[in-house]
């Protein structure tokens, strides 16, 4: 992943959050501790998800909740509740290949976006490791995707 960098426009917070990830090499930051707004503090799981940008080419790094089912993981394409879907989910519709880091461990994924039954289910558990997903979903009006990350390989 050395050649990839953290994508642009990124909020503080999450740039300071992808940073500690990085330099420590994964022993921090996959836990991380917030409080939102109208929720008390909670610690969530979160990975570095690395896509191949969809008109640059260029390989970035987005730091990303996440929940698992089976061997997969699922991550939310909310941009906490904005018109438009957030540019990694765009890079993965182009290039449903990428690669993701949770804590230590590296591997490379392939991208799907779940529909009818199985996002339902999945949207649920999302829903259980961040529960603002729900106030996003209230605030827009597209259908905020619920990507599987397969392992690939």
């Amino acid at each position: 992943m050395s050649d990839a960098k953290l994508a642009p426009n990124l909020p503080q917070w999450m740039l300071d959050h992808a940073n500690r990830y990085l330099s420590s090499g994964g022993t921090e930051g996959h836990d991380y501790k917030i409080a939102p707004p109208g929720y008390g503090e909670m610690v969530v799981p979160a990975l570095l998800l690395t896509t191949t940008g969809r008109k640059s080419g260029e390989r970035y790094i987005f730091p990303l909740f996440y929940g698992k089912t089976g061997n997969s993981y699922i991550i939310v394409a909310s941009k906490g509740g904005a018109p438009e879907h957030p540019g990694w989910y765009r890079n993965l519709l182009a290039h449903p290949e990428a690669e993701i880091q949770v804590a230590t461990q590296k591997l490379k994924v392939r991208a799907r976006t779940t529909s009818g039954e199985e996002r339902e289910r999945l949207w649920k558990l999302a829903l259980g490791f961040w529960p603002p997903y729900a106030d996003y979903a209230k605030k827009t009006d597209r259908e905020i995707p619920v990507v599987v990350l397969d392992p690939a390989g």
